[in-house]
């Protein structure tokens, strides 16, 4: 069931009856055994397969792509796929608990810098064939060890008949696979059933959702609800709502949170939030992308090129976690050749619409800070700001420098390029202090490393990985893969406050129900297939079908899609011969 609050005048009788729906709902979601909940998660799946072409086309329809576009991979990956992974491993993880088995009991612990770590990527067999090369670890909290790491898995699901109310999730305008995995999450990891407020911009998607999430919809556990700002500032504040979650802007958050203008200035000096219940959100950022010098060979150069070409220009740029700003050594012998292939992958890679609100006048801020930025694409549209040194711009009174392109997230197709000095240790040393003190945002951030530099570094180079404070770490890979693996967290370093929420608080994913959870740490191959093989690096993975220039990516995504919703060794024959072509 949905709630078109667009065409009444007066939207709150069809909120607040949607709200008596789900305070009903929770009594029911209260009554269901695991095994129930687990049986509901796979008939969801099972629907997010059948209606995923539907889910694909109304993608496809707000972000403008034509029916034959290999951008459509994008959609079936970060839609249906990331969707139907997300379920198959919560309905994992409720099944263990019904046998009285922990989520993470067979999972692989280690350590890091003093803390446990939880192998979650590879979970399964199908992981390491379709993954290869791929490995996510989830942090824990300093202090957390294995033992209460087993224990604590399952969070509110180790006592599924305690509910926690009402939840209000604000969807996201961008990837449509966030709203539906972030109710997922809130009926799981905190058992509260909810009601989903679309963003605008994904109404075409609200009949695909009402089929995919019929049978927690029936159940009462859902409402979704469609309109704008003012149905928004209704719900949140409504007396029946126990706890908010959004996806969006930083002052999206803070409106809500603090209110505008002179009224939130007052609020904020005496730390007197208007809004008075628990919120969590992710927010985005600034996030980099470190290229750490080493000895790359053309190929290397091109690959990576590309890699961060997809960094920043998958869904046109539209991504939270976005590398907006490239790190590079100013003394690598290698830098203008990479910095060259660099503008080669960014100026050639797919055109496609500007579809996300407000772009053009976020690009053109972005070209009156940078005048002299190189405007690339075949209509001008996107923009290469190169030469950035912290030594150009002078510090706030926060020591934090004031280089705007470190500092305002331009979410759109605007890229940066940072020069710091050194080489070695010394320019993991200062590329940790700019990433960790003058960006804004704790989201993600991308390293990427030859592995004979990486071997050469040693424990420098993990020590970097530790001294870093970001939600996702992904090294050799795109911290995207961090969103797409199911088991993974996802969210901001943990200690933003309302005051200063930047990347925003509290985490999302998470299939096992991990408890006191820190960060992600993604690792990837540094070449595709074969180049990896033949330089010893054990992963057959070839292009990702992530990558902006997969030209088979549409098909790729479909079937991962379809495998993500009925797995069966059947279908890898053609999800492997599909992705080699790509």
């Amino acid at each position: 069931m949905s709630v078109d609050t667009h065409q009444t005048a007066d939207h709150r009788d069809l909120i607040d009856a949607a709200l008596s729906d789900l305070s009903a709902g929770e009594k029911a979601w209260a009554g269901l055994p695991l095994l129930k909940r687990a049986d509901l998660l796979d008939r969801v799946r099972a629907l997010t397969g059948t209606h995923g072409a539907d889910w694909v086309a109304a993608s496809a329809s707000i972000k403008r792509l034509g029916p034959h576009s290999a951008l459509l991979g994008e959609e079936w990956m970060s839609g249906p796929y990331a969707f139907a992974t997300g379920l198959g491993a919560a309905a994992q993880t409720l099944r263990d608990l019904v046998a009285g088995r922990s989520p993470v009991a067979d999972a692989s612990f280690g350590t890091a810098a003093g803390q446990t770590t939880v192998r979650v990527l590879p979970s399964s067999v199908y992981d390491s064939l379709l993954l290869s090369g791929f490995t996510a670890d989830v942090w824990l909290r300093p202090g957390v060890d294995a033992a209460q790491a087993k224990a604590a898995a399952g969070l509110a699901q180790l006592d599924p008949t305690v509910t926690g109310g009402i939840g209000v999730v604000l969807g996201a305008g961008n990837i449509t696979s966030i709203a539906p995995l972030d109710v997922i999450y809130e009926l799981l990891a905190h058992n509260r059933v909810v009601a989903l407020k679309l963003n605008p911009l994904t109404d075409p998607l609200l009949p695909v959702l009402e089929q995919v999430l019929e049978p927690l919809i029936s159940l009462g556990a859902i409402r979704i609800l469609t309109g704008g700002a003012d149905v928004g500032e209704y719900l949140v504040g409504h007396d029946a709502v126990a706890h908010v979650h959004m996806t969006g802007s930083a002052n999206t958050h803070d409106a809500i949170v603090w209110g505008a203008g002179e009224q939130a200035r007052e609020r904020r000096a005496q730390n007197n939030p208007r809004l008075t219940k628990p919120i969590t959100s992710e927010l985005g950022g600034v996030s980099p992308a470190i290229v750490v010098p080493g000895r790359w060979s053309t190929a290397d150069l091109h690959f990576q090129a590309e890699h961060i070409a997809t960094q920043r220009l998958h869904n046109g740029g539209y991504n939270c976690v976005a590398a907006q700003v490239v790190v590079v050594s100013a003394d690598w012998d290698q830098k203008q050749e990479f910095l060259d292939a660099l503008r080669e992958a960014f100026a050639s890679a797919p055109a496609r619409v500007c579809y996300y609100p407000g772009s053009d006048d976020r690009v053109g801020a972005a070209r009156t800070a940078y005048p002299e930025a190189e405007q690339l694409g075949t209509a001008d549209e996107r923009l290469l700001v190169t030469g950035l040194s912290l030594d150009d711009r002078g510090e706030r009174s926060d020591g934090e420098c004031d280089e705007a392109i470190l500092r305002t997230e331009y979410f759109g197709p605007v890229l940066g390029v940072l020069e710091l000095p050194g080489t070695g240790t010394e320019f993991l040393t200062t590329a940790t202090d700019a990433a960790n003190n003058h960006f804004l945002g704790t989201l993600g951030i991308n390293v990427i490393a030859h592995p004979g530099t990486i071997a050469e570094l040693g424990q420098a180079f993990e020590t970097m990985i530790a001294d870093l404070r970001y939600g996702t770490i992904a090294v050799n890979a795109w911290t995207g893969v961090g969103f797409l693996s199911a088991a993974a967290t996802w969210g901001a370093f943990p200690g933003h406050t309302m005051d200063d929420i930047q990347s925003g608080t509290g985490v999302v994913h998470n299939a096992f129900l991990l408890a006191d959870t820190e960060r992600t740490v993604v690792r990837g191959p540094f070449r595709p297939a074969p180049r990896s093989v033949l330089h010893r690096e054990w992963s057959i993975s070839p292009k990702p079908p992530w990558f902006v220039t997969n030209r088979t990516a549409a098909t790729t995504g479909r079937l991962l899609a379809d495998f993500a919703s009925a797995p069966s060794p059947l279908k890898l024959p053609a999800i492997f011969a599909s992705a080699l072509r790509g």
